[in-house]
């Protein structure tokens, strides 16, 4: 099923975003910035962005609306421009281990005594110390046991998570600076700030409900209630989320089963084991079809996919 998308809020325009940034996670909130009404520019090197090798619809998306620059950092003229860029840019997103940063001359302390309103949103693999280890979305969702057997992961969950906080940051640093002009700053009292953003650190944001045993093999939704799992049927297989008491009541009346008539019961219920086995048993025996006509009729949270 889709799902018509909704106007996005222009929040940020007026806001001019500078961006060295390759690959996925600050091309991915650039494009978030720029669906916000940012006015984005990127500077890539002459060799051009893995992105485009790895994905050319994806880099195609990603800079959709973005002006593209190219510019060698490691040469005079590079810098030339590089420099034009950031004396308009309200905010700058790099991706660089701090030594590289330290090297093209663009460490917080540089930037912020040439260009004191700027605001800086660092994106690196690991906070602090380990800024400088190598990794990638794959190491740190592993190091966070959302890795299972040698299985990938469906998606790049860090790298896009991290983009989200990307684009929080930038929020922040536009909602501090109108915080400080309604205080009836100075605009030259108004000061940029520098945040980093660790990929691991987003990757440890969405393992929390692992961690907090949400999803841990046996609990409620990590397959231990019935209502919440994933079913074989007569063609595909069907996403069941009947978790709540009500949805849980409304898949039991349809399959035949008894009917709680309290929280606890129903809890009790869906946690059992002939429960599941009986629930196995009746989708099986269920087309995809069959099935979405059953859940539109009778308000049943399911998702079906044929095989």
């Amino acid at each position: 099923m889709t799902y018509p998308s909704q106007p996005t809020p222009k929040a940020l325009k007026g806001t001019r975003i500078l961006s060295l940034c390759l690959n996925l996670p600050g091309p991915a909130a650039l494009m978030r910035c720029h669906a916000m009404g940012a006015t984005c520019v990127k500077l890539a090197p002459p060799s051009g962005d893995p992105m485009q090798a790895y994905c050319a619809p994806a880099f195609a998306r990603l800079h959709v609306g973005v002006r593209q620059v190219e510019a060698d950092l490691k040469t005079a003229a590079g810098q030339k421009r590089l420099h034009r860029e950031l004396a308009k840019a309200d905010v700058l997103l790099t991706s660089f281990r701090p030594s590289a940063l330290n090297k093209l001359g663009l460490s917080w302390k540089a930037l912020h005594a040439s260009y004191p309103t700027l605001h800086q949103i660092a994106i690196v693999g690991a906070p602090g110390a380990r800024a400088e280890e190598p990794g990638h979305d794959l190491t740190y969702l592993a190091e966070n046991d959302l890795v299972s057997g040698l299985q990938l992961p469906p998606s790049l969950y860090a790298d896009m998570g991290g983009s989200l906080l990307v684009t929080e940051a930038v929020l922040q640093s536009v909602v501090q600076r109108q915080q400080q002009l309604i205080k009836g700053l100075d605009a030259g009292a108004i000061k940029g700030r520098y945040v980093e953003i660790a990929l691991s650190d987003a990757a440890q944001y969405l393992a929390l409900p692992r961690t907090w045993g949400l999803t841990r093999p046996g609990a409620d939704v990590g397959g231990g209630h019935a209502g919440y799992r994933v079913y074989a049927c007569k063609d595909g297989r069907v996403a069941l989320a009947a978790l709540e008491p009500h949805f849980a009541a409304a898949l039991c009346a349809v399959a035949a089963l008894p009917v709680p008539a309290s929280v606890a019961q129903c809890a009790a219920l869906m946690r059992s084991a002939p429960t599941h086995r009986a629930l196995e048993q009746w989708f099986s025996g269920k087309t995809c079809a069959q099935l979405e006509r059953l859940a539109s009729r009778h308000d049943i949270p399911l998702h079906t996919l044929k095989d």
